[in-house]
């Protein structure tokens, strides 16, 4: 199976993706060609630069055969800060820009030919706009629907910040030529890598204030901080913004497992740079790209699965006074606080009287919390707990496409051999929503893609997967 680690030590960019994909051995032609299918009159510029020593890969966006930055920008973080404008006269403001980690407290500099920093502009394009310049392109559909998540993403933070609807968001700087073609390129070099499984580090945000357009804000700022939502981050090194709001919504809309780098034979290595190169502090981005190691890698003193074995605390209590809606939100309650599975079981109690038996499975560490939980929301005078153990497969998601669009497959392996996969029901549910059609269609299309992905291109010989690769054509139900 074939893996990528991501390695975010200097936080992650746009640009410096970009850069990391192309070193790491994404064909430039692939990304020339999505920069082209978009007709903006965008191209890229490649070049070998030196951060700290270490020869990386820097990629520039031109517009018109000139670098679409001007100047020494300060930062990025401007460039999420949408405007919510649902008038549509010119709107003027002064605002800076950067998808490459400026310094924290830099205040805006002229851009190159002695303007002043500040300029005027219309509205910035509008998630709408956005969608149907991609939508109208001839991107490929996996590069289209991931570039697309990654705005809705964007603009998911945007509205949340705002406090109002998708449609009302207009994008500046996350709107402008620069922006959508690192995330489009970025999309095309994902699908030309062809990964079946992405991995990335604990992400380094940084620190200091960045000043945007609608003042100054600490790092990471609003909405980059929201896309960060319950990803692994800490802060170290340099006062600096490091995550960008575009590299954010990039890894949101990839949804890599986080955590140390998996074991793996590395093939290759990339590093993508982003334009400043502060003293002693590598500003590059590291991608590294091989195959998931195979079970006579592992050290002799380990064991010859990969599944993983790991200590539970399991906390019971059965009630028969208690309403099945609040049952129903205790345990919704439980696996928000971080339970890793919590299970509503009909049982017969004492004097025959029907009951519902809660239980809820989390780490040692957070037994007592939950204890807490389920003492103060139910009507328990006592709850049982005990200490157990999980037996679990590794997991990854590998993504197929379908007549429906992109499902995401969530994988459980030991040892290398793959032994269960099932679509995840939430893209499915999506996919049927959008092209109106039913559910069971769409799980049996992702399915079979899967098999056919497994498989090759060759005509199975199990007549069972045959007949679920007849299930992919829409409307087709002459096989049901």
């Amino acid at each position: 199976m074939r893996i990528a680690y991501l390695d975010c030590f200097a936080g992650i960019s746009g640009d410096m993706f970009l850069g990391a994909l192309m070193d790491a051995g994404a064909p430039a032609k692939a990304l020339e060609q999505a920069v082209e299918a978009l007709s903006i009159g965008a191209s890229l510029s490649v070049e070998r630069v030196d951060r700290s020593g270490i020869s990386c890969t820097r990629v520039r966006v031109l517009e018109g055969g000139q670098p679409v930055e001007a100047g020494e920008p300060v930062s990025e973080q401007a460039d999420s800060l949408a405007h919510t404008h649902p008038h549509a006269h010119p709107h003027t403001h002064t605002h800076t820009h950067s998808d490459s980690h400026a310094p924290a407290q830099a205040p805006p500099r002229a851009p190159a030919g002695g303007s002043a920093p500040g300029h005027s502009h219309s509205h910035g394009r509008s998630l709408r706009v956005i969608r149907d310049l991609i939508q109208r392109s001839s991107l490929t559909q996996p590069v289209q629907l991931r570039a697309l998540r990654a705005f809705e993403l964007l603009a998911a933070s945007e509205a949340r910040i705002h406090n109002v609807g998708l449609e009302e968001i207009h994008f500046h700087e996350v709107g402008a030529v620069d922006a959508i073609v690192d995330i489009v390129a970025c999309c095309a070099g994902i699908e030309a890598l062809q990964i079946d499984a992405w991995y990335c580090s604990a992400l380094n945000v940084g620190s200091g204030t960045v000043v945007c357009a609608h003042g100054t804000f600490p790092v990471p700022a609003p909405a980059t901080a929201d896309l960060l939502r319950g990803l692994p981050t800490y802060s170290a090194h340099v006062q600096q913004e490091l995550v960008t709001p575009t590299g954010a919504a990039l890894l949101r809309a990839l949804e890599p497992i986080f955590g140390a780098q998996p074991r793996m034979r590395v093939r290759q290595i990339g590093y993508g740079a982003g334009s400043r190169n502060p003293a002693r502090f590598p500003n590059a981005l590291r991608l590294s790209l091989g195959d998931a190691a195979e079970p006579d890698m592992l050290p002799d003193t380990a064991t010859q699965t990969t599944s993983h074995r790991a200590d539970i605390s399991v906390l019971e209590t059965a009630l028969d006074d208690l309403s099945p809606q609040i049952l129903s939100w205790v345990a919704e309650s439980a696996l928000a606080a971080g339970a890793l599975d919590a299970m509503l079981t009909p049982v017969i109690m004492k004097k025959g009287r029907p009951g519902t038996l809660l239980t809820v499975l989390c780490h040692p560490e957070q037994s007592q919390a939950l204890e807490q939980l389920l003492l103060r929301q139910t009507s328990t005078l006592g709850v049982r707990v005990r200490q157990d153990q999980r037996l679990s497969l590794e997991r990854h998601h590998i993504s197929v496409s379908t007549p429906y669009g992109e499902i995401r497959i969530k994988v459980g392996e030991q040892a290398g051999e793959e032994l269960n996969a099932a679509p995840e029901f939430e893209d499915c549910r999506a996919a049927a929503e959008r092209c109106q059609a039913p559910l069971k269609l769409v799980q049996q299309a992702a399915i079979a893609a899967y098999v056919q992905r497994m498989r090759g291109p060759q005509v199975p010989s199990d007549p069972s997967v045959a007949g679920a690769a007849n299930l992919v054509r829409p409307g087709d139900t002459s096989s049901l």
